[in-house]
């Protein structure tokens, strides 16, 4: 097929689909005697493939996974995709993990607040086990602001702002990234929005079941590049034998009386 009709049928550009060829996401493709490229299934296969693994985890990564399957044995392919579900099977393990903190944080109540309640940076971050350095970058970006103290200017955190952190800390860990925060922590600290947690961590596993879905298809895409698995060999004490034989088989081999 011509490269224009592999375009049409991944859904990429002419350009796109050359650039793929040239980064060795498709194998080389045979010149006619004219110089046009000359594609086949496996090409498109290729194609297909790039485009729902680009999706599941990500450009860099799905061209490794495609040359790996133009040059290195089907088990290093079959690797490479098992650790990309098992990232997000860890992804999806932590998001689980951060709606069952995000609950309890909201559900703890703040009684009579004392001055000797604050804590200090150092306390914080040996209490959540980040570093000093991180509440300090969160206190830049506007995550999480403490207090300051009036004669040396040093960090205050209240319990409120402790809550504040401990929230940020479970939904930086479930992989939320720092932009979205900085839009939803001032609902939180302002007006207590539970919703607006579950919300973002709804979105948060609607993109993690995107991804999944998308590596799936990438898979399927994918096998139809590999070679065919070969035949276990059979276990010598095995008393079933490989399948056609065994007992069972034996009788209705043999003929009847």
């Amino acid at each position: 097929m011509r490269t224009v009709d592999v375009a049409r049928r991944s859904g990429y550009s002419v350009q796109q689909v050359r650039n793929l060829e040239r980064d060795g996401v498709l194998p080389p493709a045979q010149r006619s005697a004219t110089g046009h490229r000359r594609y086949t299934d496996a090409h498109l296969h290729c194609a297909l493939a790039y485009r729902a693994l680009a999706a599941g985890v990500g450009p860099g990564e799905a061209k490794e996974i495609l040359r790996a399957a133009h040059r290195l044995p089907a088990s290093h392919v079959l690797a490479l995709l098992d650790a990309a579900h098992a990232r997000l099977d860890a992804e999806r393990t932590r998001l689980r993990q951060a709606e069952e903190a995000a609950r309890a944080i909201h559900g703890e109540p703040i009684g009579d607040v004392r001055p000797s309640d604050a804590m200090s940076v150092s306390e914080l971050a040996a209490a959540l086990g980040v570093r000093p350095s991180t509440l300090r970058h969160w206190d830049a970006e506007g995550l999480v602001v403490p207090d300051r103290d009036g004669v040396r200017g040093t960090r205050r955190y209240t319990p409120a702002q402790v809550r504040d952190a401990r929230i940020v800390h479970q939904l930086r860990a479930a992989g939320h990234r720092v932009a979205p925060l900085r839009d939803l922590m001032p609902h939180l600290r302002h007006a207590r929005r539970r919703h607006d947690v579950a919300a973002a961590l709804a979105a948060r596993d609607a993109a993690i079941t995107a991804r999944s879905r998308a590596l799936l298809d990438g898979a399927a895409a994918l096998g139809a590049l590999l070679p065919p698995a070969a035949p276990s060999p059979h276990d010598p004490h095995d008393p079933h034998g490989p399948a056609g034989t065994g007992p069972a088989q034996d009788l209705l081999r043999r003929p009847a009386p």
